[in-house]
């Protein structure tokens, strides 16, 4: 084209349309022609597909809540890892005689490859449905094509019962580990806690009100032992004095008809027994006042003098003389009735005084050991609040173990009796009439609009580099002349 910058009229575009005719009627004839004989002997393929619905749970979750909770995309993706396995692919091959073409050329690896690319698991574009998705199979025989695709919906549909299935069981097996873990733990808080109780019953955090009301009457009773203890006390010395003043006029005549007896004994011999029968005469002396009298003196004379002293002698004859005269001296008293009354009291009361104070001294330990477990309580508090706080914690952890292994068990039963969550085929496979691939009308089409602009393309290039002259602005721009005149095409018409 020699006037790149010419506007062209409808005309002149009809004009070079003519001229290029053949440009474009020949590449548009060409790719038409292939098209057509590409659609006749390409081979056929057929597409099978079965729609599978995801079948909610039948038990509503407000009473069995299932322990599955993965979507539906990663269960498909885990399922259909599964199904197009090689040992699951080659499996379907041998038993539906697939492939055996191919077999005789490639290796069981790149027939199983080949299988699995002709599987298309298709889920729904639209968030809002994915309620279901689709198992394709491709084929070049429709039967072949329509049986594998409901074999395979079988198969995810099999395996999806399965992995429900086997997660149910895994997650209530791992619960029913973790709740015996649990309940040996609690068991064993629970006999810590009861040792615990057991080892200091009495001394409890919660016994302290107890005890102290204990304390307060143990402490009463220890005050009216020791009032009764003194009163007997002081009742054993008024009954001693009562038989001193009984006994004292019975020593007097002893003493009196000693000295008549023997008159040698108005005269005493010595110091010692001028001192001895002042102490006779003085109207205050009992028989065993006198005997303790007459051994401190014995033994005080012993120190100084031998055996035969006067002295020594003297006052052993003294003391036998009152053990002479003991039995006139008891038999004196114990015929006084008043006396043997005295004597009994005085029995009763050294008795009684015996008893108040083991009583006394029982009833002191008591209040020492009651005083030991109040002091004691804040620390049992202390150890008691810790046992029981871990106690506590882990009783909660096996009650929520407890309730999870409950509802764990609940879902794996619903897995079981297959009421969970569900593939279901509601639209199975059928015998494909018309090839997927090639898609004749579409491959007619593509190439109507690709021999068309083919054609009109090539005819666009031809009409660029072609260097004539078509009119005469085409010599001016060439040559540099103007043109003065142009001759029509005269054209012949039909007679």
């Amino acid at each position: 084209m020699i006037n790149t910058a010419k506007n062209y009229t409808f005309d002149e575009y009809l004009e070079i349309l003519r001229r290029r005719i053949w440009y474009i009627i020949i590449p548009f004839v060409l790719v038409v022609a292939g098209a057509s004989i590409y659609a006749i002997t390409a081979p056929r393929e057929y597409k099978a597909s079965t729609l599978v619905l995801v079948s909610p749970q039948r038990v509503p979750e407000d009473f069995v809540r299932a322990t599955v909770t993965s979507g539906v995309e990663e269960r498909l993706q885990s399922i259909a890892q599964e199904v197009m396995s090689r040992t699951r692919l080659e499996k379907i091959i041998t038993e539906l005689r697939l492939y055996e073409k191919e077999s005789k050329s490639l290796s069981k690896e790149e027939v199983v490859e080949l299988m699995r690319n002709n599987i298309k698991v298709e889920l729904p574009t639209k968030k809002d449905q994915k309620g279901y998705f689709t198992i394709s199979f491709i084929s070049k025989d429709p039967n072949t094509a329509t049986t594998v695709a409901n074999r395979l919906s079988s198969l995810f549909i099999e395996e999806n019962l399965k992995i429900r299935e086997q997660q149910a069981s895994g997650t209530t097996e791992f619960l029913t580990n973790e709740l015996a873990e649990s309940k040996a733990k609690l068991d064993k808080m629970e006999a810590s806690v009861t040792n615990y109780k057991r080892h200091f019953m009495g001394g409890l955090p919660e016994q302290r009100d107890t005890n102290l009301k204990i304390l307060e009457q143990m402490q009463n009773q220890h005050q009216r032992i020791s009032e009764s203890l003194r009163a007997a006390q002081d009742r054993k010395l008024f009954l001693q004095k009562q038989l001193n003043d009984m006994e004292m006029p019975v020593s007097t005549s002893v003493a009196v008809g000693n000295a008549k007896d023997n008159p040698s004994m108005d005269k005493p011999s010595s110091l010692h027994e001028k001192a001895d029968s002042a102490a006779a005469g003085d109207g205050g002396a009992t028989y065993e006042t006198k005997k303790d009298r007459l051994k401190r003196e014995l033994e005080d004379l012993r120190t100084k003098y031998t055996d035969s002293h006067p002295d020594v002698i003297a006052v052993n004859k003294k003391l036998a003389d009152l053990e002479k005269n003991k039995d006139t001296y008891d038999n004196d008293v114990r015929k006084d009735p008043r006396y043997k009354e005295l004597k009994n009291q005085l029995i009763t009361t050294s008795l009684e005084i015996k008893r108040l104070q083991d009583e006394s001294a029982s009833v002191s330990a008591q209040i020492n050991k009651y005083l030991w477990r109040i002091e004691q309580t804040p620390a049992r508090e202390q150890d008691m609040a810790a046992l029981l706080r871990e106690y506590q914690s882990t009783k909660e952890a096996y009650e929520t173990l407890l309730k999870k292994s409950q509802e764990a068990q609940q879902a794996e039963n619903l897995e079981k009796r297959q009421k969970g969550e569900q593939f279901r085929v509601i639209d199975p496979a059928r015998l494909p009439e018309t090839p997927f691939t090639p898609d004749i009308p579409k491959i007619m089409l593509i190439s109507l609009f690709a021999g068309l602009a083919g054609g009109l393309a090539l005819a666009f290039i031809r009409e660029q580099m072609d260097r004539s002259f078509h009119d005469a602005a085409d010599v001016e721009i060439s040559l540099g002349l103007k043109v003065l005149a142009t001759i029509p095409k005269i054209e012949e018409k039909a007679s």
